[in-house]
């Protein structure tokens, strides 16, 4: 399956959090088409030392780019990016052992899921080739059900190439969780939905849309812990948006790149992430960059830019902060590792700690209790 090299996300996973805790699973999502991996892999990771171990690969599982895992950490849910065949696929998790077992997959009748979340009712995927949402039931076993619902997105901007009709790169919940957060590339839109979870059918329901600089390319939003302000990254821009947020509704503050104004590599901005006391954030450039940049966030929730430093591989797509944090880990597509960075929480400055995980195509990295 050929696919632009900015084609699809690097996924928001999903991040789980446990006051005290030092030891987490890691799970990591991957290509399993480039022959190099697997499937999906469980470390454990100790928040204090950055020490890894592998725990274990769930194998036969086509394409599992993305992942989450439920509220309770009993379940897993992953797509498989499989072009006209993609599906979603769940899995009941042992947080102890580190071990997943398959429950079911259903297709997602959208081409290339590229994210995916999950609550104790709904799984949604987040449809990149296909431009649309599905979402599933959830049984009591774990195991998805339906589509109850499809929302297909139309439209496109003004990149032809990249931009001929819809391109649904992420799904996410909003804090207060009364909506869901949907970013089209190829529409250049912020899609907001109304978020009915216990209906049959009309699980979304549309509530506004917010637009972007034509043939800049949402990509992914991350929201302040306070729900408070949200921040976007457009990939074929690589500027970020930085919103107040009130009951479904963004307010633009502030417009920045993540790049100088001399830049002039390609752009391919892919992830975006806050540290756990909302102090700094970070934002990845694939392209030629192989980069990532920090922002200082102030109190009125715009952005101060300070560095942009090399990730120290290539194809950085989305990376994750331990919930400590502490670490800040990169997971690199295309040099088949997971950078480990040192965070200065005074600072926000990274030390790259010379720890790698090697590991096949890794996309998406989630920390998540061991119990």
């Amino acid at each position: 399956m050929k696919k632009s090299l900015f084609l699809l996300p690097f996924l928001f996973c999903s991040l789980h959090s446990k006051a005290q805790s030092t030891e987490y699973n890691l799970l990591i999502g991957t290509y399993t088409n480039t022959g190099k991996s697997e499937g999906i892999y469980v470390y454990d990771f100790n928040t204090k030392t950055a020490a890894f171990r592998a725990k274990s690969i769930t194998k036969n599982v086509i394409n599992p780019s993305y992942l989450t895992v439920s509220k309770d950490n009993a379940f897993v849910y992953a797509v498989n990016e499989d072009g006209a065949n993609s599906s979603v696929s769940a899995f009941s998790f042992d947080p102890v052992k580190g071990s997943l077992e398959p429950l079911n997959k259903l297709a997602t009748k959208g081409a290339d899921p590229c994210f995916v979340i999950a609550d104790d009712v709904n799984v949604l995927s987040a449809n990149y080739s296909g431009g649309s949402i599905s979402v599933f039931g959830r049984d009591s076993s774990g195991a998805v059900s339906g589509p109850k619902q499809i929302i297909q997105h139309s439209g496109g901007s003004v990149d032809k190439s990249r931009q001929e009709g819809p391109h649904v790169h992420q799904v996410r919940f909003s804090p207060d969780k009364k909506y869901i957060i949907s970013n089209d590339l190829g529409t250049d839109k912020i899609y907001i939905y109304k978020y009915q979870p216990t209906e049959a059918s009309n699980v979304l329901v549309a509530h506004d849309s917010v637009a972007v600089k034509a043939g800049t390319g949402p990509r992914h939003i991350t929201f302040s812990k306070d729900g408070k302000f949200a921040y976007l990254l457009t990939e074929m821009g690589g500027l970020v948006y930085a919103y107040s947020y009130n009951d479904g509704k963004l307010t633009l503050l502030q417009e920045t790149a993540i790049f100088g104004k001399d830049f002039k590599e390609q752009s391919g901005a892919a992830d975006i992430h806050l540290t756990p006391d909302g102090k700094f954030l970070y934002a990845t450039n694939r392209g030629n960059a192989n980069s990532i940049t920090r922002f200082a966030v102030q109190s009125n929730g715009k952005l101060v830019k300070k560095t942009e430093v090399p990730t120290l591989g290539k194809g950085p797509r989305n990376f994750a902060i331990d919930p400590s944090g502490n670490f800040l880990l990169v997971a690199h597509q295309y040099t088949n590792d997971v950078v480990i960075f040192k965070i200065n929480k005074e600072t926000g400055a990274l030390t790259d700690t010379g720890k790698r995980i090697e590991l096949g195509a890794p996309v998406c990295l989630v920390f998540a209790p061991v119990k």
